[in-house]
């Protein structure tokens, strides 16, 4: 299991109803609220989207932080079969800056890295001071160029290809 920068197992868990109330007062510092939806709203996005997979970031006992992919392998009809979305990526602002996120987006890269098929890895943020593109520039993300409607900018990273 990956670690953060003090040692400390990070884990990706599933959500359950014993956990959920905590994982929803997780947010990010104040001025990085316009890069991400809420937790409480990313899970209620979930449960009407087939491909969502989520699960909250644990370091230790401590619920640290959210992720959510759009999984193309759960959904009905995928608009791109062999691209997966980092849809959501938060680190609680009171545990940024030690090592959760780089632990726990290297397990996503892992976990993204099992799905059959699956040849490009791709998220996106908001340009503005405080965003994680430095973080996914480490992982292996690299900006296509692409902006979206609302402003946001692409990044991908491509998958190994699988055995043959």
């Amino acid at each position: 299991m990956p670690a953060d920068s003090e040692g400390t197992v990070v884990r990706l868990v599933e959500v359950t109803s014993d956990t959920v109330r905590a994982v929803c007062a997780l947010q990010v510092a104040p001025d990085q609220r316009g890069f991400v939806a809420p937790n409480a709203v990313s899970i209620a996005e979930a449960y009407f989207e087939p491909a969502a997979w989520f699960r909250a970031i644990r370091a230790g006992d401590a619920f640290v932080g959210f992720a959510m992919l759009y999984d193309p392998t759960r959904a009905v009809a995928p608009r791109d079969p062999d691209e997966c979305f980092l849809w959501r990526f938060m680190i609680d602002a009171t545990h940024q800056r030690r090592g959760h996120g780089t632990a726990a987006l290297a397990q996503l890269v892992d976990h993204v890295a099992t799905l059959p098929g699956v040849r490009t890895f791709t998220t996106s943020y908001v340009p503005a001071p405080g965003n994680a593109s430095p973080l996914y520039r480490r992982h292996g993300f690299v900006d296509t160029g692409e902006v979206d409607d609302h402003g946001e900018h692409f990044m991908r990273r491509p998958m190994a290809a699988p055995a043959r």
